[in-house]
C-alpha cells in the first residue's frame, strides 16, 4: 500500500479552501488535461458527507473511471473520499484544512493499493506514486492559484446564487 502526504501553504481563509476543494465544477476546472467529467451522483455544487461520484478521466493514456463515497465531512476542517468502485483495490484520500497565521494549510492523505497483487506492488513503486504525487499537486497549485486569487468567485459565489435561487423558490 502507498500512503503520501502533501501539504500546501494557501493565503487564503480555511472556509474558502474547504469548499473549493468540495466544489465538483472546481475539482472539473483544475482536472482539465485528464478531461475528468462526472459520469453519475451528484454533478454540481459542494460535495457534502454521503455524496457518491463516479468521475471519468483520462490517466496515463487510459480512460478510468473512479467511483468516490465522501464518508465524513467536518465544514470547514475535514473530508474523507474513499473508493466504492474503480481500478484500485484500495484508494482512501483525508483533506485537512486548518487555519494557520494568515492563511490556511492544506493538508492531503492518501492511501491506495494497485490491483494484481506483486506485479501491483511494483507499478505502484515504479509508476503510481509519482503520477498521484504529481496529479495532487497539480490539484493543490489550482487551488491554491484560485483561493488566493479572485478565481475562487467563479465557483463559490455561483454556489451561493443558486442555494438563494432554490431557498426563494420554496
Amino acid at each position: 500500500m502507498v500512503r503520501i502526504k502533501l501539504n500546501t501553504w494557501v493565503n487564503a481563509p480555511m472556509e474558502r479552501c474547504f469548499k473549493l476543494a468540495t466544489s465538483v465544477e472546481f475539482r472539473i476546472a483544475s482536472a482539465v488535461p485528464m478531461k475528468e467529467t462526472v459520469v453519475s451522483g451528484v454533478s454540481s455544487g459542494l460535495l457534502r458527507e454521503g455524496d457518491i461520484v463516479k468521475w471519468s478521466a483520462r490517466h496515463l493514456m487510459l480512460r478510468l473511471t473512479h467511483t468516490s463515497l465522501v464518508e465524513v465531512s467536518r465544514p470547514f476542517a475535514h473530508f474523507r473520499e474513499v473508493m466504492v468502485a474503480g481500478i484500485f483495490d484500495r484508494y482512501e484520500h483525508e483533506h485537512f484544512f486548518a487555519a494557520m497565521d494568515d492563511g490556511t494549510r492544506v493538508r492531503d492523505e492518501l492511501k491506495f493499493s494497485a490491483p494484481f497483487g506483486p506485479l501491483g506492488r511494483v507499478v505502484e513503486t515504479l509508476v503510481l506514486r509519482r503520477y498521484v504525487i504529481a496529479l495532487l499537486s497539480r490539484r493543490n497549485a489550482a487551488l491554491k492559484r484560485a483561493a488566493e486569487s479572485d478565481g475562487w468567485r467563479m465557483y463559490l459565489e455561483r454556489q451561493a446564487e443558486s442555494v438563494a435561487l432554490t431557498s426563494h423558490s420554496k
